[in-house]
């Protein structure tokens, strides 16, 4: 029993911990951020950018508080776990969306970041409510999200710009070609980067998880039909 605690992560609580509570201070602080999306969208569409970029950064930046606060004060919750990603995909894809409809984010870059959400929420879901399982957060992927966050907000401050390399034409490759550009696309790349591998990891997790469900259930039924 003590490997298996010592095994788990630090941030994966044990079901028998979760809590139904619904106000907790963790979900608390979750909803606030939650609010600080489209408070953050209308600034930066109102061409307020550096208070734009405050409340985007003060939200991704807290993002480990809720999470944190609910694992010291021993108030893990259903509705945290469901709430707290929430927050940060509602965060990760209106601040792409943000960005494209002010002219700093090609397409590409978008559509990536929100395939690979809806990606994760949908097999996410499908995991949980087939499987009964479910895939921990992994720490790399906790490092790809806030590379992202970094990168978005320097995107949104869009000061100071830096030369690009000049290594090409293509005008949906800001920084590689020669356009002056923000800083932050470099730590979205990295986060880009970061993310397709994580992606991976979760994928491939969440189907070795079903294959387990999977052997489980098929030895209970010949273990239920022997017994017959």
């Amino acid at each position: 029993m003590s490997d298996e605690k010592e095994k788990r992560p630090s941030w994966d609580t044990p079901e028998s911990e979760v809590t139904n509570r619904i106000f907790t201070a963790a979900n608390v602080v979750s909803f606030i951020r939650l609010c600080m999306v489209p408070v953050y969208l209308v600034l930066l569409l109102d061409g307020h950018d550096i208070l734009a970029t405050f409340i985007f950064a003060l939200a991704a930046s807290t993002d480990f508080i809720d999470g944190q606060l609910a694992r010291r004060t021993h108030t893990v919750s259903r509705l945290g776990r469901l709430l707290d990603p929430a927050v940060d995909r509602a965060l990760m894809v209106f601040g792409v969306v943000g960005l494209l409809l002010v002219g700093r984010l090609p397409v590409w870059i978008v559509a990536l970041v929100i395939a690979r959400d809806l990606l994760l929420i949908v097999g996410g879901a499908y995991l949980g409510a087939r499987y009964k399982a479910r895939v921990a957060v992994i720490f790399l992927g906790k490092v790809a999200t806030t590379l992202l966050f970094v990168g978005f907000a320097g995107l949104l401050l869009n000061w100071p710009l830096v030369a690009g390399l000049a290594v090409c034409d293509f005008s949906w490759l800001p920084g590689f070609n020669a356009e002056p550009c923000s800083w932050g696309i470099w730590f979205v790349y990295a986060g880009l980067i970061l993310c397709i591998y994580t992606t991976t990891v979760y994928v491939l997790r969440g189907i070795a998880a079903m294959n387990q469900v999977k052997a489980e259930r098929a030895a209970e039924k010949a273990q239920a039909a022997k017994a017959e």
